[in-house]
């Protein structure tokens, strides 16, 4: 079977354990518009749940969200959906 029958995972090893190289996906338009409601309220729909908050910062890889007092680190890559209240 060739490499790209495979189902898509990393093919790299790192240079230094021989390890396989382990890649996250960025998804840029969901990381502009999270950028965009820090300090507004969103709900965000996940592959887990849902959950409503204010969006305190966002990283490339993930979001802070305020819930009451409460602060949640979202990954970006496991948001079906973001809705701005």
């Amino acid at each position: 079977m060739s490499n790209y029958a495979m189902p898509f995972k990393a093919q790299q090893l790192n240079a230094m354990n021989n390890q396989p190289l382990v890649v996250y996906p960025v998804d840029p338009y969901v990381v502009e518009v999270l950028k965009s409601c820090i300090g507004k309220c969103v709900s965000i729909k996940t592959t887990d749940g849902h959950i409503d908050g204010t969006v305190v910062d966002c990283k490339s890889d993930h979001v802070v969200l305020r819930c009451c007092n409460d602060i949640y680190f979202v990954r970006i890559s496991e948001i079906v959906w973001i809705k701005p209240k």
